[in-house]
């Protein structure tokens, strides 16, 4: 199966280390590469990650990374990350 990061994913990654990076460059790429890392087990184990509750469907799954919630969904080939969020934001949109 194959990982695909959408866009809004990636701008949501860039963020994380920008923000985190005003004070520790070195702790902003620790995080990043631990929550790239974190979603390989996405494509090994898809149902792994429970359903986001603000959307109850099966398909729309998250894993927790530290504070992050790395949020993708199921296509019968490929599995897309929607969205990486910190646990305390709310879902505006993925």
């Amino acid at each position: 199966m194959k990982l695909f990061w959408t866009k809004t994913a990636v701008e949501n990654l860039s963020a994380i280390y920008t923000y985190i990076a005003q004070n520790s460059p070195q702790y902003a790429a620790r995080i990043v590469d631990r929550i790239t890392r974190r979603s390989l087990q996405i494509v090994n184990f898809p149902l792994s990650g429970r359903i986001v509750p603000e959307f109850e469907t099966e398909q729309i799954r998250e894993v927790m990374e530290g504070s992050y919630r790395i949020i993708y969904y199921i296509k019968p080939e490929q599995i897309d990350v929607l969205a990486v969020i910190h646990g305390s934001q709310e879902i505006t949109q993925v």
